[in-house]
């Protein structure tokens, strides 16, 4: 069942980039596997998926362990400060970086093992209260703090929208996260790049697609 899920989706994210003038190969596909073991996680292995994304680092820990480099592993749910040592040597993107206090931890984490860690900023662009990330208007003030930070690089945007079963109707969150992507790429200087934006999971991928996404986050959708 997964092989044809993940079939059926690497076709449905190729069909969505042709219509924003992309190819496949463009787009990575992040299987978030915070609902399944290792067996899943072997068999999308096996499958050629070997990128995938955690939601708790406990989780990615634990995964981790058993399938070492195996996989490349994304954090991509919210980063409590005190957590952050125990995934700095795991993970190759941290996607839910949504105030400086967190990027500061992250970058003086980063420092203790002489590397750079790359984020991405976490932005709510629904203004939902529910959902974690910065506001807006908080976006180029959290990125100059950051500019003066040795050992993080900023990749890019990534947003969680709201849940909703109306066909569509995330492509409006989506589009505004292009826009300031865009901006982000006009603005773009030593530490700080647009080369990643993260939108769409099961629901919406396609979607995110569409509007600008070069990462899609998908779980369900491969399981069910």
């Amino acid at each position: 069942m997964i092989a044809e899920n993940l079939a059926k989706i690497n076709e449905n994210i190729n069909n969505a980039a042709k219509t924003s003038g992309r190819t496949r190969d463009d787009i990575t596909l992040v299987a978030v596997t915070k609902s399944v073991g290792i067996d899943e996680c072997n068999t999308l292995l096996c499958e050629g998926q070997n990128v995938f994304g955690e939601n708790r680092v406990q989780s990615l820990c634990d995964k981790y362990e058993t399938l070492k480099d195996s996989a490349l592993w994304h954090l991509i749910g919210h980063l409590q400060t005190n957590k952050v040592k125990y995934i700095m040597d795991k993970v190759s993107l941290i996607h839910s970086v949504d105030s400086v206090h967190l990027a500061e931890e992250i970058n003086r984490q980063a420092a203790k093992l002489d590397m750079t860690k790359d984020i991405l900023l976490q932005v709510n662009v629904s203004g939902e209260e529910s959902k974690f990330g910065m506001e807006e208007n908080a976006l180029f003030p959290t990125l100059e703090a950051i500019s003066a930070m040795n050992s993080v690089k900023v990749r890019g945007l990534m947003t969680i929208p709201p849940v909703s079963f109306e066909a569509g109707a995330n492509r409006k969150y989506f589009a505004k996260l292009y826009e300031l992507f865009m901006k982000l790429k006009d603005n773009s200087s030593g530490n700080i790049s647009a080369d990643f934006l993260s939108m769409g999971m099961s629901d919406d991928y396609e979607d995110a697609i569409k509007e600008g996404a070069n990462i899609v986050r998908v779980g369900r959708a491969l399981y069910i």
